[in-house]
């Protein structure tokens, strides 16, 4: 099976629960006329925290998830053509952690979730920035972080028009709201917090670009 990713933006216009209720729409749509072996979409439900530590990007995203059989067809044209469509992508997925999902089709995801969207660096090659990130940054967040579900995305091609240049998504899933939003269970106690947060800074600006990073804050929702 393959894994492409689909990154879709709101409009401006549109209340929260408006995409909410687009996005969910178009899943069941697109599970209907493509008929993945696995789809999910995360999406943002809500604006984030006003205040913290982790830049969320404000505004409305989702990002659609697909795995498909080697040579079933070209990219997804039902999402590459819909309003506030950004970029689309193969990738190569790894869950270095995973949770056991109980839950229905169709149902939210317990916990929260940050989905993030990065470019490398300019200034290493494509053989460091994978070495860094798999090799380094992930054993680091796994160690500090208190992660529930991790799936890390190395774009491979592009699909379709759209957004060039990007070459990570990862979703990064936590238990509770405050294991992600609240800084002494994201990082640590008041001992370990401050080096901790410079540590995952300095590995985190080895390998990514960090001035063009989007964090987001989303939910989950596994259609099929």
């Amino acid at each position: 099976m393959m894994k492409e990713i689909y990154i879709i933006g709101g409009m401006n216009e549109e209340t929260y629960q408006a995409f909410t209720d687009r996005m969910l729409a178009t899943a069941e749509e697109v599970a209907s006329v493509y008929h993945p072996g696995k789809l999910w979409i995360t999406l943002t439900e809500s604006p984030p925290p006003l205040v913290s530590i982790i830049p969320f990007k404000r505004g409305k995203l989702a990002a659609f998830s697909l795995l498909r059989k080697e040579g079933e067809g070209k990219e997804c044209s039902l999402l590459t053509s819909m309003a506030g469509f950004r970029f689309a992508s193969r990738v190569e997925e790894a869950i270095p952690v995973n949770y056991a999902r109980n839950w229905p089709c169709g149902t939210v995801t317990p916990g929260i979730c940050m989905l993030t969207l990065f470019r490398s660096r300019k200034d290493i090659s494509q053989d460091v920035f994978i070495d860094r990130w798999h090799n380094s940054h992930t054993p680091l967040s796994l160690r500090i972080h208190p992660l529930w579900h991790y799936n890390r995305n190395v774009v491979t091609a592009p699909l379709g028009s759209g957004e060039s240049g990007w070459d990570g998504i990862v979703e990064e899933h936590f238990k509770m709201r405050k294991d992600l939003l609240n800084p002494f269970r994201f990082f640590g106690n008041p001992l370990v917090i401050l080096p901790r947060m410079i540590e995952v800074y300095h590995d985190t600006n080895s390998f990514l670009d960090y001035k063009t990073i989007e964090p987001w804050l989303v939910r989950e929702y596994h259609i099929s």
